[in-house]
């Protein structure tokens, strides 16, 4: 298993992996503190990251890059949003207005 990029979803307390093979298959997903992350990528190979740009993106950028990997930071605007559908609750039906 070798992991060619990852995907990492900042947050205030814990942040969410995605990273993916040669063949693009997913081989990493996971949810890691804050506290671990410096700890978890400092035993991964040196790989490709990407990042949505916002303030705490640019300081992880800078401690990864430290670590010898590759840190790509994606503008907000060209990032996809999580879908909102699965945390929505379903609409109860509306009652008629006749009694």
């Amino acid at each position: 298993m070798t992991i060619i990029r990852i995907g990492l979803d900042t947050s205030k307390h814990v942040f969410q992996l995605h990273g993916v093979d040669e063949t693009e298959k997913p081989v990493l997903r996971r949810q890691i503190r804050r506290s671990e992350i410096e700890k978890f990528f400092a035993k991964l190979a040196p790989t490709r990251i990407g990042l949505e740009a916002c303030g705490a993106s640019h300081h992880w950028a800078r401690v990864l890059r430290g670590l010898g990997h590759e840190v790509m930071l994606i503008p907000p605007h060209t990032s996809r949003p999580t879908s909102s559908a699965a945390r929505t609750m379903p609409s109860t039906p509306k009652r008629s207005a006749k009694r």
